[in-house]
């Protein structure tokens, strides 16, 4: 099976948008309120946010087109972590956000997040920087073991705002390999 990533415009925000609304409820925990969870959707998942971020500079989102539509999609962001306690936490540095990575359920083990994941990885290690970083739920196990299996590590925690309570998020880390133009 072939699987086709490229990278997301602002043509792709309505798909995007509603992969999100499906993929984003499955990374809750099961005690999340649904309000909470559709609000975040609504403000953070639109296909207005989508069609922003594709032209934000810094922030590229790729995506797993499937069936006429997205079956997935990530987001890696040039920016600096501002967080205290991701700063505190990781040990690499400049580093790469991976901050969205999401599949739709219909392609769960199709190998279409391991595709996805490494695209993800080879993007983030065109940055030239030698680390990528990411959050993920504490409750999110079926996650945190993909991520692992990918070569990420456990560094510290940082908390998630969703609705009025906050969530508990692992911090995970890698090494980046070093670009040959970068080491000489």
């Amino acid at each position: 099976m072939t699987i086709d990533i490229s990278r997301a415009t602002t043509d792709d925000a309505a798909a995007l948008a509603a992969c999100a609304a499906v993929t984003f409820p499955l990374a809750c925990p099961a005690d999340s309120r649904p309000e909470d969870v559709q609000q975040h959707i609504a403000t953070h998942l639109s296909a207005e946010r989508f069609a922003a971020l594709a032209e934000l500079p810094g922030h590229t989102m790729l995506c797993i087109r499937a069936d006429g539509g997205i079956a997935g999609w990530s987001m890696v962001v040039l920016d600096q972590p501002t967080d205290t306690d991701v700063l505190a936490a990781l040990s690499i540095s400049p580093v790469v956000e991976l901050s969205k990575f999401y599949v739709h359920p219909d392609h769960h083990g199709r190998g279409s997040a391991s595709a996805l994941m490494a695209a993800t990885l080879e993007l983030a290690a065109a940055s030239g920087l030698p680390g990528v970083w990411l959050g993920v739920n504490q409750e999110n196990a079926r996650a945190i073991r993909f991520y692992e299996k990918h070569g990420f590590g456990r560094v510290g925690t940082k908390r998630f705002r969703l609705g009025d309570r906050f969530e508990d998020d692992f911090i995970l880390q890698q090494a980046l390999p070093v670009r040959a133009e970068s080491a000489a």
